[in-house]
């Protein structure tokens, strides 16, 4: 099973328009839809992204919450990860004593707890949390 980060699910969008990155686009051929998930920080964090983009440009922003609420919500209905207390117990353990970002340790723990593969284009933001990574930018055809 795969956890999505939300660069992965960004850079998705961009395969409609063949804006996306030819390796990305690679390795979602190879992948079975039905083995990935995003957690619901993932979906915080691209609501953010679609708000401040709806805060300064109305047009794109209705591109974007369409995206969202078409593509996104009906892609993932029913594997979207809430962190859960296993999770969370989890996150917090990578805080101390040397705090991370607080959504990267929920994304991370919510793979770990879950013995997922995290599938994400920042391997650096999560080295040293115990978490299965790939990068599908690094991946050669």
């Amino acid at each position: 099973m795969l956890l999505l980060d939300t660069n992965v699910v960004s850079e998705l969008r961009k395969v409609s328009s063949g804006r996306a990155h030819p390796n990305v686009v690679l390795w979602n051929e190879t992948v079975d839809p039905a083995e990935t998930f995003i957690s619901s920080v993932v979906l915080h964090e691209l609501e953010i992204g679609v708000r401040l983009v709806e805060h300064h440009d109305a047009v794109a922003g209705k591109v974007l919450r369409n995206w969202l609420e078409s593509a996104v919500l009906t892609t993932f209905s029913g594997r979207i990860l809430p962190l859960d207390d296993a999770a969370a117990v989890q996150a917090a353990q990578w805080h101390v004593p040397n705090p991370k970002p607080i959504n990267d340790t929920y994304i991370a723990a919510t793979a770990v707890t879950r013995r997922m593969t995290l599938v994400t284009r920042n391997i650096g933001d999560f080295e040293g949390m115990g978490v299965t990574l790939v990068n599908p930018w690094d991946i050669q055809a």
